[in-house]
């Protein structure tokens, strides 16, 4: 059955209604205020000299097979005080840590036997909370970048031996200068010995000669 009621009646409605849903001006505090909380990576006194993306996998020994850790940023982190550089990759959603391990002198990276857009090295990680050998493989979406990481890997590693002599041969010339000094020390020592042992003969001399004159003139009398 149709409605009586007239049209204007129904706007009257909506209108009233629409004006009770205006914006009064008044503000509302919020029941729960939330602080806002920095959240610190471990990364904030290192640069990304190398920032790409991949996905990671490490060879299982037990099952003699290569088992996925997780596809997200690979990157490597030079330490702005000690120059030392470490490899740290993350998942990209969970944002867990999948490898985290210093590039030291003795690594080599090399192209993974048949994909050139993957490679291979090893190293002791610490992703897991303990060092642990490790043989990783990396895999990028392009050969470019695997070359790139490639380049940039061996770069650092033989940077850092480089870094490794200077400071052997900065410790070296440290010892040596300390050792110097010590000698220097020890010279001096001796002199001074030297010095206080002959003023003692010195004293002696005059005492056996006094002693001597003293004898003359008890005999002369």
């Amino acid at each position: 059955m149709a409605s009586n009621e007239p049209e204007h009646e129904h706007r009257e409605d909506e209108e009233a209604a629409g004006a009770d849903d205006e914006d009064t001006g008044a503000q509302v505090a919020p029941i729960v205020r939330l602080e806002e909380v920095a959240v610190t990576t471990g990364e904030e006194d290192e640069d990304a000299i190398l920032d790409l993306k991949a996905k990671l996998y490490r060879f299982d020994k037990d099952g003699n097979q290569w088992k996925e850790r997780g596809a997200g940023t690979v990157k490597l982190l030079k330490h702005k005080e000690t120059g030392k550089v470490r490899l740290v990759m993350r998942q990209s959603k969970t944002l867990k840590i999948c490898a985290n391990h210093l590039v030291i002198p003795t690594m080599t990276v090399q192209e993974h036997a048949g994909n050139e857009k993957s490679c291979v090295w090893h190293a002791a990680d610490f992703a897991d909370g303990e060092l642990k050998d490790e043989f990783f493989c990396i895999r990028f979406a392009s050969i470019e970048n695997c070359k790139t990481f490639m380049e940039k890997f061996q770069e650092v590693a033989e940077s850092q031996k480089k870094k490794e002599e200077n400071e052997d041969a900065s410790n070296a010339a440290g010892l040596l200068e300390k050792l110097s000094v010590e000698d220097k020390k020890a010279e001096e020592k001796s002199k001074e010995k030297a010095e206080e042992k002959t003023k003692e003969d010195d004293v002696k001399e005059e005492k056996s000669s006094d002693n001597a004159d003293k004898k003359d003139e008890t005999a002369s009398a």
